[in-house]
């Protein structure tokens, strides 16, 4: 079961429930933060939930009892106590997720939800760092419940896209090269139309074999892109380097305007019409925006702005809805 905690607007997770229970019985979790998991149709008060008590027991689903006991599951730490017996210590987040303990929680000072934050400023609150911490490493940036996907992640991402784009009109370049093309022709922004003319007649000129062919190839790979954008927010770019792009709010998968309209159909024009003009011209914009992605703390360039979007490690916890919190 995954749950998710929220206190001040603020969501933080997921948990699994010995964690919860874990919290709550230190205090970390108060009975008026809101939670969520699968199973609710909204967020609700945490101690309406656990009739106002310090543990949570959810009701069986589908007649499956729940086995996920705090008390035969906590871990006891011997050096708290000579007898090796447990105590009523609370234990802290740093403690219990096997990290050094900082001074404060050391010194038996109560955590609240915002402890367990990562230190870097600005960023979002998140308390569960157990699933992070296997996909994380130090250079990596966190916000919330993601890690931010490295810019190089991201610029091989957009290289393998490039170069899935440069097979599938393998056939048509190679047709090109053996015919005496006028490039000049395609970078007079003045007289666009006399460019597509003459692009038309480049066309009618190539055996309608390889044209066939390059259409397919060409169709086939933007189709194959669109469904795994729409499905997962992952390119096939971003899917063989474990990325993908989520919502800045929900760190969810985004909404299809979002990820079709802005990010793919959008973005698509915008880099042909540059392409078209001039080849420089397209790859200077690229590079702006993986420049601007380096200078921000949440990695966010031109395109992510435009779409309100992040671009992080993938996980499968991404792809599950859960409800916007009021």
């Amino acid at each position: 079961m995954q749950i998710f905690l929220a206190r001040n607007n603020v969501q933080a997770g997921p948990y699994n429930l010995e964690q919860l229970n874990i919290m709550l019985a230190s205090g970390e979790v108060v009975l008026d933060d809101l939670m969520w998991h699968e199973g609710l149709e909204q967020w609700q008060r945490v101690g309406t939930l656990t009739n106002n008590q310090t543990v949570y027991t959810p009701a069986p689903v589908n007649g499956a009892e729940v086995n996920d006991s705090i008390i035969n599951n906590v871990t006891i730490f011997p050096e708290d106590n000579a007898s090796g017996k447990q105590t009523d210590k609370p234990v802290s987040l740093d403690r219990l997720y096997g990290k050094p303990e900082r001074k404060d929680t050391a010194n038996n000072t109560k955590v609240d939800m915002t402890t367990n934050r990562h230190h870097t400023p600005h960023h979002n609150v998140s308390l569960n760092k157990t699933q992070l911490n296997k996909a994380a490493t130090n250079q990596d940036k966190v916000v919330g419940d993601v890690v931010l996907a490295p810019i190089m992640s991201r610029v091989l991402a957009t290289v393998i896209n490039g170069l899935l784009y440069l097979l599938a009109i393998f056939p048509l370049v190679m047709a090109l090269t053996k015919m005496d093309v006028d490039y000049s022709k395609f970078q007079n922004i003045q007289d666009m139309d006399a460019a597509y003319q003459y692009s038309m007649t480049l066309m009618e000129s190539l055996p309608s074999s390889t044209l066939m062919m390059s259409q397919i190839m060409v169709f086939g790979l933007f189709a194959l892109q669109l469904v795994f954008i729409a499905l997962r927010g992952q390119s096939l770019g971003k899917l063989i380097t474990g990325i993908r792009v989520v919502d800045q709010t929900t760190h969810r998968l985004p909404s299809f305007t979002k990820l079709i309209g802005m990010r793919t159909l959008l973005l698509f024009i915008i880099y042909n019409l540059l392409f078209s003009f001039t080849s420089f011209l397209g790859f200077v914009v690229v590079a702006v925006h993986y420049y601007m992605a380096s200078k921000s703390p949440e990695n966010i360039g031109w395109h992510d702005k435009l779409a309100k979007t992040l671009v992080v490690k993938a996980d499968s916890s991404q792809l599950t809805k859960k409800p916007t919190l009021k």
